[in-house]
């Protein structure tokens, strides 16, 4: 057993955990972040890469579409890395009303969300696979943002003043003493043991799992709705800069250029367990038909991975339990002192990626308010460390980088460019990672192949540099494998088919895999 003491104990390692554990160890106090699995490994990495401009809500939410025009300036300046200045369009497709354009010019002036209007001819200028039927344009501030980056960014930082970062870390309990919250119980998945964690404070920042943790310290009925979305990533970018249609809010209404890929999101459904979210093959079809009305010849690009997340979405009685798109978007502070007679507690329920260093500032204030303590925030102001040049990240990044090592250093993954030092590092740095979490930071596997050519490559990259033994080498990479799997079965059409098939040679009739050594039990992490 192991045991730690903190000053405040922060429960999710999405972007919103991550932002809050950073707040709150820059304001002086100690600090660990868990997470049951990989930081960044849930509703954060399952999503369609916007950085919001705002002008989805400038209609719907003015307040939120305010607050994302703030927040993405900011990001901009402290998490430069991490963004993609693509900018974005809201057309109007000929399947469109006008009518919602002329309310949305109105509502991005009153919500101070900057656009500007532009003829048709510029549009298809810039972008010259759009819809030539479109009706009118606006171009706005949409970026594009790499989730993890964002997330362990935000983390390392929090790390340097002091933080403890523990992946992998599932919570079992939450000990609740006179009215007030003094430990958290966690297991180790890694290490097979449990942690004993002393503390002043919890913030449960658990995203759709947040009713889950509240419970665990006696805060019930804290009621928090998955909304599930399914995303489609295509070969290669359709577009180079975000395409929204100008209605309201919809199924497949935005197309986002990320890094080498385009992604194009995303259904809005109720789920009963944001642990099982299905990737509908009708809704895939839903998402490709929806690819058309903004790029016309969408369906014959090859989609090569689906995905589905789950947005933690605050239930509104005001709204119908399964309608989940017209739940708010905004975030939700529960204060579970007054609320439940438990101190030490705080919930947040809601919110958008673009929106996180906000939101945790919102919530390390309210905290601070319930200590009676008062520390400045400066997660606004001070640049996370390696963002200093303030040089956005572009997408022929990674081919400058290796115009200069490609000499001195072999390249495991051509799809992203992604060379062997970058993997021996970060298995130095993380040695029970699994090819899974070296994906999420390094993007392994994530190109067109998915997979086919590097994954190899990199399980004997582990065994060269022994950093695993022969069993476990194969069995992350029959893991990563089968990961892979989920966002592939659900696509299997056309050339998608035929890059399976020959994957599936390569690693079946090329090394065998199957009859590689196997462990005792299957390695789930």
């Amino acid at each position: 057993m192991k045991r730690l003491s903190v000053d405040v104990v922060v429960i999710g390692g999405g972007a919103t955990g991550a932002g809050v554990v950073r707040d709150v160890a820059m304001r002086g106090y100690s600090t660990a972040l868990l997470d049951k699995a990989d930081f960044g490994q849930g509703t954060t990495g399952r999503y369609h890469g916007l950085l919001h401009s705002g002008g989805r809500y400038v209609v719907s939410d003015q307040h939120s579409a305010t607050e994302c025009a703030e927040e993405n300036a900011i990001l901009r300046r402290i998490q430069a890395h991490a963004v993609e200045d693509t900018g974005g369009m809201f057309v109007v497709t000929p399947e469109d009303d006008l009518e919602y354009s002329g309310r949305f010019a109105i509502g991005a002036t009153e919500a101070r969300v900057p656009f500007e209007e532009i003829t048709i001819k510029e549009a298809l200028r810039r972008e010259p696979r759009l819809n030539p039927g479109i009706k009118r344009a606006f171009a706005v501030e949409d970026a594009s943002v790499d989730g993890w980056q964002l997330v362990w960014g935000a983390a390392n930082d929090a790390k340097r003043h002091g933080a403890h970062l523990l992946t992998y870390h599932r919570v079992t309990a939450i000990d609740v003493a006179d009215g007030a919250v003094r430990q958290v119980t966690a297991y180790d998945e890694k290490r097979g043991e449990e942690v004993l964690i002393d503390c002043r404070f919890v913030l449960n920042c658990g995203g759709p799992w947040a009713g889950q943790i509240a419970g665990m310290a006696g805060c019930e009925q804290v009621e928090v709705v998955p909304g599930r979305g399914i995303m489609i990533a295509m070969n290669h970018r359709l577009v180079n800069s975000v395409v929204n249609r100008c209605i309201y809010p919809a199924d497949g209404d935005i197309l986002v250029p990320v890094h080498t890929v385009s992604i194009i999101g995303t259904t809005d459904v109720k789920a009963d367990d944001p642990d099982q979210l299905a990737i509908p093959r009708d809704e895939v079809q839903q998402m490709l038909d929806a690819g058309e009305a903004l790029v016309p010849g969408f369906r014959q690009s090859r989609a090569v991975h689906a995905w589905s997340g789950a947005r933690p979405l605050f239930k509104d009685p005001r709204v119908s339990a399964a309608d989940t798109r017209h739940m708010t978007r905004g975030m939700k502070i529960l204060e579970h002192d007054t609320r439940d007679g438990v101190s030490g507690i705080l919930s947040i329920i809601g919110g958008k990626l673009t929106t996180y260093r906000l939101m945790a500032q919102h919530m390390v204030d309210i905290m601070e308010e319930k200590l009676g303590e008062s520390h400045e925030c400066k997660t606004a102001v001070e640049v996370i460390p390696g963002n200093e040049d303030q040089k956005l990240y572009h997408v022929t990044h990674r081919l400058e980088e290796r115009e200069k090592d490609r000499r001195d250093d072999q390249i495991i993954c051509e799809c992203e460019l992604m060379n062997r030092g970058m993997i021996t590092q970060l298995m130095a740095e993380q040695p029970t990672a699994t090819f899974d979490d070296l994906r999420r930071q390094l993007r392994l596997g994530m190109g067109p192949c998915q997979g086919g050519f590097c994954t190899m490559r990199a399980t004997g990259v582990a065994l060269e540099e022994k950093m695993v033994d022969l069993v476990r080498a194969t069995e992350l990479m029959r893991l990563f494998l089968k990961n892979r799997w989920i966002g592939l079965w659900p696509i299997l059409y056309g050339d998608q088919v035929r890059q399976t098939a020959l994957d599936n040679w390569i690693f079946h009739g090329t090394f065998d895999v199957e009859h590689l050594p196997h462990a005792e039990e299957e390695v789930l992490v």
